[in-house]
């Protein structure tokens, strides 16, 4: 996608308004790292899902600055709950300033620490109806059978960078990430348990829907 038709796409979906803004700002600010938030209209449509879902609990691996975050917290439904999986304790302070300014600290719970040990702990009940992983790629196969269990029958899980820039399609990249990634997309789209739409937008997601 070109950058005139990413604007384009971006200027036609619900705007963002200045809290969302200020996280771009100051997430550019940090320099290359900032390639990990999430896109505008990647956020746009997160709303969207999870408003259409009427999701009460939503899990979030890698939290990094809280733009995607704010993004799935806005389409909770009333009285709903984000868990917010974040490792390092700088992006987790950044990102919980960063829901405060957008009027969402409230429904999100910050859990610092390795997110496999977060999703370990949770019940091991059908109770999650939206969850997010974007996080360390060679955990996502970890994080995908952690949260599957856990999810209700019809709760929708999303990847995020599944196309890796286009690497996935060198089986000989040497790149332990982009072996990982390569791996899980296949198992995914043979998992027996999900319906799967790999969808290419921003650095690819796949979405996967329990049965």
């Amino acid at each position: 996608m070109s950058v005139e038709l990413q604007e384009y796409v971006v200027e036609h979906s619900s705007p963002r308004d200045d809290a969302l803004i200020e996280i771009e700002r100051d997430t550019e600010a940090l320099g290359d790292i900032a390639v990990m938030q999430m896109s505008a209209e990647q956020g746009a449509l997160f709303t969207v899902l999870v408003g259409a879902l009427g999701a009460r609990l939503a899990v979030e691996v890698g939290t990094f600055t809280g733009y995607g975050a704010v993004c799935i917290a806005r389409g909770l439904a009333p009285g709903g709950r984000l868990i917010c999986c974040e490792v390092d304790p700088e992006r987790a302070a950044l990102a919980v300033s960063n829901l405060e300014r957008a009027g969402v600290a409230d429904v999100c719970d910050m859990r610092v620490g390795p997110a496999l040990e977060t999703l370990q702990a949770l019940p091991l009940e059908e109770s999650i109806d939206f969850a997010f992983i974007d996080a360390d790629k060679t955990g996502y196969s970890d994080y995908y059978d952690a949260l599957l269990p856990r999810m209700r029958v019809g709760g929708l899980i999303a990847l995020d960078n599944v196309l890796r820039g286009g690497q996935v399609l060198d089986a000989d990249s040497g790149d332990e990430s982009n072996d990982a990634m390569r791996a899980l997309n296949d198992r995914i789209a043979r998992d027996p348990r999900v319906e799967v739409a790999m969808v290419p937008l921003a650095d690819g997601i796949t979405f996967a829907r329990k049965k």
